[in-house]
């Protein structure tokens, strides 16, 4: 699959990204996670899960026919994410890194 234009921080990694926002002295316990891959279609799916860590996930899925709509979806959701330490007081880290 072509790759796709994340704004920094964030780089999806073969087409997937989990992120923690972690701050145990406020009680915040945030995970988000984002994938893309292709359907059988050849249509572009953009998946987002999010939740509290350990407890139950929200997920959604969205399809696109083209890279460039998925990729400006992608965009919107991790400019959002770079934001949250501005709006929460805990920045999202990647997992693994």
């Amino acid at each position: 699959m072509p790759s796709l234009s994340t704004p920094a921080p964030y780089t999806l990694i073969d087409g997937r990204l989990e992120l923690l926002a972690v701050d145990h002295a406020r009680n915040i316990a945030r995970r988000y996670a984002l994938e893309v891959s292709e359907d059988l279609f050849g249509f572009h799916v953009v998946e987002t899960a999010w939740g509290r860590v350990g407890g139950w996930t929200t997920a959604k899925r969205v399809s696109f026919p083209t890279l460039a709509e998925a990729d400006r979806l992608i965009s919107h959701h991790l400019r959002r994410r770079a934001s949250a330490e501005r709006r929460i007081g805990v920045a999202y880290r990647p997992v693994g890194a």
